[in-house]
């Protein structure tokens, strides 16, 4: 020790020296390595634990020089990173034992493995800094410029590109570049102005993607920071923090077992393997950030966080894809394509009619001479007629191609998507917005989607007495069996900052009652009573079984008890005695048992939830048996208490139900519950009638659902309304039958064992307040206030989402039908096209686009909860949708094509303005027709439109455009002015369409499909 002092004060005296040639920078230097090396040095003369001093190696310097020691990143730490990833990374048991075991690497990190980190703002820092923090870095996003060029993909717009380059080419060669660019340039323009647009909604719906996946990614995680049980995200998680884990919870971090009981963990999410892994503090203490705990509960060290995870690496390299297909976007691929087609040949047609009367010389220049004159024509000439007729037929194909489709779905989607958000709902899987609308059942839990989840124990019985006044006439004996019970066989935990604060309870709701109420009504001491006993052996709490249990050792006299809790009369088949008020043990025969019967049945029948607590003490040699088996005694059992929780009906619950079932949807309720506080609840929220005869299978259990013979089964599962005590593969079960049945699914779920129901409905509906992250992995939509009132929502905008496309496609197929006639009949019998390329891709632009955004944004009305649900196979274009687009297009058709052929004559005008009226009406008739495509069978389609200030103000952005267009951009769209008059007679003209559209809609439509006749007559 001398040595190293002697050694270690020389080198301190060599350095202490400062040479008085160094400059000032160099002195500031020279002072603040003296300032580390020192601190360094005398922080290594504090005498050291057995553990570090063997792990010490005393290197002595001599006095000729001095040897630093490089500090590592994390010097507030005597573990590096590298360490500790080793060790949970290869699972390295004999590393781990030499760091001391867990509370050895506990120790180093800083933890207290009773109240955690200190939580402190600089703690967080220094940990972060050390250890980075638990995010992981994500695949670039996808720019704008890739939208861009996704969008110059498409094939109509490359030819269009190519049309529009030779038009400009061969028009500034004929005319110079101040008159040439024109026609070729307004092209470019119009088409720039459409990849614009699409690119713009695929990158914004893009980024939507990207904020959604923030949200779904952000789960809270409980941890213990400052002895307080608190929830954090899991982004805030740091190395050091001790974490609370519980069934059906994601692994957040890389770490390690510090106690707990039963822990399965399923580590398939990193093998591939399916069966669980048990996890204890012996033989496996190593958990991986990303996997998911099947069975049991734990408190876990962090030891890697973020990157530096298995986890963390493999997410940094998958991309959430954004390009997921919905069944609805597929039909409309497929419709698209269909009309595509039509529109081609019509284009051919076109072209080849165009060229004939060119090269046949049928054709005039403005001033009457004959365009093809053989020889004569100059090639230049030939080329640039070709071009432009090239051009406009490219252009009848951008017309037909109704591309804005699949926008229009994309913006419906999207749309709806951030509303729901708003309204309580995250939809994971885009489909599911669709599908919700044709949902014909959704089955529901009880706890906290038609009730509160708000707990509180308001009955106590004991024995056969109701204990009303605490616990002032119960025996001390029973007081500390009743906080062993509650205290010991628990998930949930009790904080108390200091004896005159509050309590802060955390746990599953039921927990937090139990504590509460033996907390505050029975004076429990939690922190006292875990001092007292030790726990040998837990059977935690899951779903099927509907009860946990403890084995427990008093430190006092060494016995050894077991404490059961559970759902009452699960509790009480175990019993064979029970305990009076006074602590005497009573003999439970079969009169005393109907007797306890009756007590749960009445507060079943109250909506009150029955728990019931038992105990036992257990003999030696007994217990040396349960040791072996690792089991918990669970016969012969004392019946402690019992106590009834009320959990009230979520206020809105019987509005919800009811606006549902007045859609055509039906509503079972699916439930762990005993049937008559399910009867009782059901009756309450109105999935129950007063008057409804229970005996005639309304209300089932789930062990007589589950011996129905298959037949059976399907015969009756439409009547059911009701199943209580249902264990997971109940709802599995339901959901089949009901899909076998041709119904449309839907399932609400929490737990763990809800993934397979969730995953085989057509739309899961997960939990966001009480769902377990593998129940909301598994799901379509997070209901993210728990609320059933947020089920019917989802319902309705579903709904919403399939009327909003109906509309749009009666709103563009109109276009279609017209346009395309129009340009047909007109260069067929005259050799001209009334809508030059610039115009019809103006036509497109508003409706494709403009028009999208305008119907696509309408909100959800009342009366689409007054129609059935529609069906899986019921065609996208209806009879009456036919009926309201053909009446619009045939007269728009005969309006256009009588000005093509007599409107100069009619209006007294030239050439160039009758092209100009043309293509004006035209316009005025789709921004007219865009109120008709409000409502499909409605005749007033004028109704709530004030609430739609976007669609209002499309329109209005519309009309203007198509007067700049008109009136200012003379030579860009081949225009030329009007005047009031003409203006008048435009309007007029379109204006007709209203009083048609309320004229159509009185004519009654076949409920068989148009198509089907075609299909039957084949």
């Amino acid at each position: 020790m001398t040595t190293i002092l002697r050694s270690n004060l020389l080198a301190i005296e060599c350095i202490i020296h400062v040479p008085a040639t160094l400059s000032k920078p160099k002195k500031k230097w020279h002072t603040i390595f003296t300032t580390i090396y020192c601190s360094r040095t005398f922080s290594s003369l504090v005498i050291k634990s057995p553990a570090a001093k063997a792990k010490t190696k005393v290197i002595l310097h001599p006095p000729s020089h001095v040897s630093l020691a490089v500090i590592q990143e994390n010097g507030h730490f005597q573990v590096d990173q590298t360490t500790l990833i080793e060790v949970v990374k290869e699972k390295n048991f004999d590393t781990l034992q030499k760091l001391d075991g867990v509370d050895g690497v506990a120790s180093a990190l800083g933890t207290n493995t009773e109240v955690g980190i200190s939580g402190s703002t600089e703690d967080i820092a220094r940990r972060h800094e050390a250890f980075g923090s638990n995010t992981y870095k994500k695949p670039p996003t996808k720019s704008f410029f890739h939208f861009v060029i996704e969008a110059f993909k498409d094939l109509t717009i490359m030819i269009l590109v190519g049309c529009a380059a030779l038009s400009l080419g061969f028009g500034i060669k004929e005319n110079g570049l101040k008159e040439g660019w024109y026609d070729g340039g307004s092209i470019f323009v119009a088409v720039f102005l459409v990849i614009a647009v699409s690119a713009i909604s695929n990158y914004r719906q893009n980024r939507q993607f990207d904020k959604l996946s923030k949200v779904s990614n952000n789960i809270q995680i409980d941890v213990v920071r400052g002895g307080r049980r608190q929830q954090i995200s899991i982004f805030d998680i740091v190395v050091g923090d001790i974490v609370c884990l519980k069934i059906g919870d994601q692994v957040p971090a890389d770490g390690l077992f510090l106690d707990g009981h039963s822990l399965q963990v399923d580590e398939s999410s990193m093998t591939g393997e399916s069966d669980h892994v048990e996890v204890n503090r012996s033989q496996n203490p190593f958990l991986y950030s990303g996997t998911k705990v099947a069975d049991g509960y734990a408190r876990m060290l962090v030891t890697s966080v973020g990157m530096n995870t298995m986890w963390g690496q493999m997410m940094s390299q998958i991309s959430r894809d954004t390009n997921e297909q919905t069944p609805l976007q597929a039909r409309l691929n497929k419709l698209t394509s269909s009309i595509g087609k039509v529109g081609l040949a019509v284009a051919f047609l076109v072209l080849v009619v165009l060229l004939v009367r060119y090269f046949t010389g049928n054709t005039t220049d403005e001033n009457g001479n004959r365009e093809f004159n053989g020889s004569k024509t100059k090639a230049d000439d030939i080329i640039n007629a070709v071009v432009g007729i090239v051009a406009a037929a490219v252009t009848i194909v951008v017309v037909a191609i109704p591309e804005g489709l699949p926008l229009a779905v994309t913006l419906t989607l999207a749309y709806s998507m951030k509303r729901m958000m708003t309204d309580q709902a995250m939809v994971r899987k885009l489909s599911a917005c669709e599908t919700m609308g044709s949902a014909t059942t959704i089955c529901t839990d009880k706890t906290g989607t038609l009730t509160l989840n708000q707990m509180k124990v308001t009955k106590f019985w004991l024995g056969q007495e109701s204990m009303e006044e605490g616990s002032a006439s119960i025996s001390p004996f029973i007081v500390e069996l009743i906080h062993q019970g509650v205290a010991l066989n628990t998930t949930g935990s009790v904080y108390r900052a200091s004896s005159g604060s509050e309590f802060e309870f955390s746990g599953s709701p039921t927990e937090k009652a139990i504590l509460s109420w033996a907390a505050l009504e029975l004076k429990m001491d939690m922190g006292k009573m875990k001092q007292s006993c030790a726990i040998l052996q837990v059977e935690a709490f899951n779903s099927q079984k509907k009860r946990s249990g403890v084995l427990i050792g008093k430190n006092r006299d060494d016995t050894v008890h077991v404490h059961w809790k559970g759902a009452a009369e699960m509790i009480l088949a175990m019993c064979s005695s029970y305990y009076d008020a006074s602590g005497i043990v009573k003999d439970l025969n079969d009169s005393e048992r109907t007797k306890f019967e009756q007590i749960i049945e009445g507060m079943a029948a109250s909506t009150l939830r029955c728990i019931a607590f038992a105990h036992k003490q257990v003999p030696e040699e007994e217990y040396g048996n349960l040791k072996e088996q690792k089991k918990v005694k669970e016969d012969s059992l004392t019946l402690l208490g019992l106590v009834g929780i009320k959990d009230p009906c979520r206020p809105g619950v019987m509005k919800a139900v009811e606006d549902c079932q007045y859609a055509g949807v039906n509503i079972k309720m699916i439930t762990g519950d005993n049937v008559f506080t399910a009867r009782a609840i059901a009756t309450e929220c109105g999935i129950l009638r007063p008057g409804d005869d229970m005996s005639s299978g309304v209300v089932v259990e789930g062990e007589e659902f589950r011996n129905y013979t298959p037949r059976e089964r399907m015969e009756k599962v439409d009547k059911i309304r009701v199943m209580a005590r249902s264990s997971p593969f109940d709802k599995l079960l339901m959901v089949q039958c009901l899909k076998q049945k041709g119904h449309v699914v839907a399932v609400t779920g929490d737990g763990t064992n809800d993934a397979p129901a969730l995953k085989e409905a057509d739309i899961g509906l997960s939990m966001g307040i009480q769902g377990t992250e593998v129940a909301k992995e598994s799901s379509d939509i997070v209901i993210l206030d728990d609320n059933f009132a947020s089920v019917a929502t989802v319902l309705r905008w579903g709904r919403c989402v399939y009327t909003n496309i109906q509309k749009f496609i009666q709103f563009q197929l109109t276009v279609n039908v017209a346009a395309l006639c129009i340009n047909f009949v007109a260069a067929v019998s005259a050799g001209e096209v009334p809508l030059t390329a610039v115009q019809l891709l103006w036509v497109n632009l508003i409706m494709d686009t403009l028009g999208a955004l305008a119907l696509a944004t309408e909100r959800p009305t009342k009366e689409l909860m007054e129609k059935p649900p529609v069906g899986r196979t019921e065609p996208l274009i209806t009879n009456i949708m036919w009926r309201n687009l053909l009446a619009q297009a045939l007269f728009q058709i005969a309006v256009l094509l009588t000005l093509q052929f007599r409107g100069e004559s009619i209006f007294g005008v030239t050439e160039k303005v009758n092209d100009t009226l043309i293509f004006n009406i035209f316009v005025l008739c789709q921004v007219f027709n865009e109120f008709n495509a409000r409502k499909l069978e409605k005749k007033n389609v004028f109704e709530g439109i004030h609430k739609n200030k976007l669609f209002m103000g499309i329109i209005g952005i519309t009309i203007l455009l198509q007067v700049v267009m008109v009136e200012f951009l003379k030579k860009f769209a081949d225009t030329e002015r009007l005047n009031w008059g003409q203006w008048g007679a435009c309007i007029g003209i379109a204006v007709v369409s209203w009083p048609i559209g309320w004229v159509v809609k009185s004519i009654p439509v076949p409920e068989k499909p148009f198509f089907s006749y075609l299909e039957w007559r084949k």
